[in-house]
């Protein structure tokens, strides 16, 4: 038994990709529809810095093929605040806004921290506590990316495992990698690839992050990624894995996922 393994990148829109990634004279209106055929996931990041509605999300649903997924970036005045407990009211208005409009299409929603953000842990606490299990009917998956060295402790790992939240492995060249599976899923943001790489990985490290994946998938933990609790074991069970390419240039990050793709299958 094995979970579903996914790969994406961030958004659909980047001029850029124009006439590389999208065939020439593809109008802006099909981009979605092309780039939700040609990766199973993308991690929506518009919506951590803009309000959407219902009919926006209804829109994507549409526009995207049965068995995809978009990961939603939640809102920043959400999680931009010196006291996190307080969030409440700005997750309620994020949450419903309709993104359970995606239905079967609605993946993780990932909550980003500022990299000044520090682990306290009665502020992060009150943080998990606020998140729900359903909004409208429909399931959620929360995931955290915290970007502050102050999180490598087992405490951390501890308390998103006890509100069965997934924390974020980042590749990244400065933040922590914390691999510690805490949630019924993996959330993976590979940021260190290249538009000098063809496919933005090198295709060692894309065979590398592909075994990995398998692992995840499978119910295992990777030997080789560092974990804030390595005394601490996940349950082996299946889970599903998603895996973004957020690289600086960004322009061979569509490249990367599907290269990542067809390394899982086969």
């Amino acid at each position: 038994m094995s979970g579903n393994i996914r790969a994406g990148m961030g958004g659909w829109t980047f001029e850029p990709w124009e006439g590389t990634f999208y065939p020439e004279k593809l109008s802006k209106a099909k981009q979605l529809q092309f780039a939700s055929s040609h990766v199973p996931t993308i991690e929506v990041n518009g919506t951590y810095y803009s309000s959407f509605k219902e009919p926006t999300f209804l829109k994507w649903a549409s526009e995207a093929p049965d068995g995809f997924v978009y990961a939603l970036k939640g809102n920043r005045f959400v999680t931009n605040r010196r006291v996190l407990g307080e969030a409440g009211e700005s997750m309620m208005r994020f949450l419903g806004s309709g993104v359970a409009a995606l239905g079967d299409k609605l993946g993780p929603i990932l909550w980003q921290f500022a990299p000044t953000k520090k682990f306290d842990e009665a502020d992060f606490g009150a943080f998990l506590r606020l998140l729900p299990e359903k909004q409208d009917g429909v399931e959620l998956r929360h995931a955290v990316e915290v970007r502050h060295d102050s999180f490598i402790v087992p405490e951390f790992a501890a308390l998103a495992r006890k509100h069965d939240v997934a924390i974020v492995y980042a590749d990244h060249a400065k933040y922590p990698a914390i691999a510690d599976i805490t949630g019924d899923f993996v959330y993976a943001r590979l940021q260190t690839g290249s538009d000098d790489n063809h496919d933005c990985y090198t295709s060692e490290a894309l065979d590398a992050w592909a075994e990995r994946a398998k692992v995840w998938a499978a119910g295992g933990t990777p030997a080789d990624l560092p974990r804030a609790d390595p005394a601490a074991e996940a349950p082996a069970k299946p889970r599903d894995v998603f895996v973004y390419f957020i690289t600086e240039g960004k322009v061979r990050a569509p490249f990367g996922a599907m290269a990542f793709m067809n390394r899982i299958n086969g």
